[in-house]
């Protein structure tokens, strides 16, 4: 469930004298509590995620319009999710999933991507997901939910998180922002020096960096720092050749489609790749005269 113990102001709450002037990063206990802290008093908190960045957030509507608007989104924009390892399962609704889909399928599948790092999947919402958190596709009601994969630092800031919001689920959305109105996002931040250039002088944001972006990226050596691929269960595209389900994949992001395919396969699932993830999304690009970075593309 999620709690409402959020005054939603976004202008502090969190202690920052010991943190004024000095990097904070993942792996650093003190650091991990500060930022932990942050979310719990209603502020967002950009933040090492897999092999790139991420903004997370308490999951109130109140916070999530007020990070969209701040992005440049919408602020009706549905949110996506993300929660402590342990409590993934808790955020789908097993009992809705297609004909011919197994819930042990499905759990070992999600295991053995997030084994390989960030992913996000798209399921059927339990009823304790709060409506701005979720959207209908097809008459169903689903959630997304992404998460930097089960070896990542960020799971300890994102445990405390959660713990202290005394619910199930975080809000999450890319660390970059729109630069019109209703324009499409621009691709996420990999490069603290970015993140610190479009989000350090926010009020409401506070950034818990990697500790070591180059062994961040190597980590991952299967992932493009970018958004995570978004695979769907909550539907199915009939079958493949081989008689097996086809799981939809939603978007194109850091891990390629054929990995996934070859991972869906060895647990009966066949790979469709549908309409959001026809293109990849963009890799943000560094110059040394634009520490923002300038991208290469746009993402979805």
């Amino acid at each position: 469930m999620v709690a409402s113990n959020c005054d939603c102001a976004g202008g502090g709450g969190a202690d920052d004298g010991a943190h004024a002037g000095r990097r904070a990063v993942l792996g650093r206990a003190e650091d991990v509590r500060w930022a932990a802290g942050a979310v719990v008093a209603g502020l967002a908190v950009a933040h090492g995620f897999g092999n790139f960045y991420a903004l997370t957030a308490r999951p109130e509507a109140a916070v999530v319009r007020r990070v969209n608007l701040m992005r440049g989104r919408p602020a009706g924009q549905s949110g996506s999710v993300t929660t402590a390892p342990a409590r993934i399962p808790l955020l789908f609704d097993w009992a809705r999933l297609p004909d011919g889909i197994g819930h042990q399928a499905v759990a070992a599948l999600i295991d053995a991507l997030f084994a390989l790092g960030p992913f996000g999947f798209q399921g059927p919402a339990p009823a304790h997901v709060p409506g701005h958190l979720t959207a209908m596709d097809g008459g169903r009601r689903t959630v997304r939910v992404i998460a930097p994969g089960y070896s990542c630092p960020s799971n300890d800031f994102l445990s405390r998180a959660v713990s202290g919001t005394r619910g199930d689920l975080l809000f999450i959305a890319s660390a970059s922002r729109s630069r019109s109105a209703g324009a499409i996002e621009e691709p996420a931040h990999w490069r603290a020096a970015g993140l610190r250039s479009e989000f350090g002088r926010e009020a409401g944001v506070r950034v818990l960096e990697h500790a070591d972006e180059q062994v961040a990226l190597r980590n991952y050596p299967l992932h493009e720092p970018m958004s995570a691929s978004v695979l769907a269960f909550h539907r199915t595209d009939g079958v493949d050749e081989h008689g097996r389900p086809r799981l939809v994949l939603q978007r194109h992001g850091s891990l390629p489609p054929e990995r996934i395919r070859q991972t869906a396969e060895r647990f009966g699932f066949g790979l469709a790749l549908g309409p959001g993830a026809q293109q990849r999304l963009a890799k943000r690009e560094y110059d040394g005269a634009d520490a923002g970075g300038r991208p290469n593309g746009l993402s979805d």
